[in-house]
């Protein structure tokens, strides 16, 4: 009974900033002016526009996490590699610009990309050049979860199958890769569940020109005489809830293994 008593603050919070929250958003869902109704909330669902910017809101967190991973994995697998104290090092340097505001970041690169390398924006584009920003935010929250992975493997099976004749790219495609998905797994769903969300980084980057389904939400609030449009707002944001979470369930479904540390296969 004891132990019981610490989870109540987390209780208290879960509600204050989970539970009521999210019955204001779909109060407003189905509510215009004090009055129940639909009507706004089915508009929305049947609005292809806002579909198609979901869609390319979910295509650039994929590219994004696509990209993340193939940087991320052998950077993870030569740090498993050095020494602990090295790697540690190493390790802190990814996470130092993440002491800074990520709002402070973003501008920063806005400058960059606006005063000091105009070129490379205009070769990218406003996709490319969001999509980079958003690969240089979320990299490190890739790099971390395959690290601790990597790091705790077990040396004597990469000797075990060098000792049966398999060469280094054997060894890694059918020890390593396996060993290592619980770290893939952990960090896809850091990188591509944020991703989805994002707003700041388009609307800074993209100069109010390219804006995915967080700045939809955003405009939908803003708009209607400067009041908002809540219902449309709330409307979205069920959707965009209900997509995360069938987003999570995908990778839970691939993180059967998590606890046992992966299979070989």
């Amino acid at each position: 009974m004891k132990r019981k008593v610490f989870a109540y603050p987390y209780i208290v919070w879960m509600i204050l900033f989970i539970v009521i929250p999210m019955f204001f958003i779909i109060y407003y869902a189905v509510n215009v002016n004090g009055q129940f109704t639909l009507t706004k909330f089915i508009s929305t669902l049947k609005d292809v526009g806002k579909w198609k910017v979901l869609w390319a809101s979910v295509v650039m967190a994929f590219k994004t996490t696509v990209i993340c991973l193939l940087l991320a994995y052998p950077i993870a697998y030569i740090l498993s590699n050095m020494k602990k104290s090295v790697a540690g090092f190493i390790s802190v340097l990814f996470f130092v610009p993440m002491w800074m505001n990520f709002v402070l970041r973003t501008y920063a690169w806005q400058a960059i990309l606006e005063y000091l390398l105009p070129g490379l924006k205009k070769f990218l584009g406003l996709e490319g050049s969001v999509l980079m920003v958003l690969v240089y935010d979320f990299l490190p929250f890739m790099i971390m979860p395959l690290y601790n992975t990597l790091s705790k493997l077990d040396k004597s099976l990469l000797e075990a199958s060098r000792d049966l004749g398999a060469s280094s790219a054997m060894t890694f495609l059918r020890v390593v890769l396996p060993l290592s998905v619980p770290g893939i797994v952990s960090g896809v769903t850091m990188v591509f569940i944020p991703a989805i969300t994002a707003f700041t980084v388009p609307a800074l980057i993209g100069n109010g020109m390219y804006h995915l389904y967080g700045n939809e939400i955003e405009l939908a609030f803003k708009t209607l005489s400067g009041q908002g449009d809540y219902a449309v707002g709330s409307t979205l944001s069920i959707i965009l809830l209900i997509s995360v979470l069938v987003s999570t369930l995908i990778m839970n479904h691939f993180d059967k293994d998590q606890k046992q540390g992966g299979q070989l296969w």
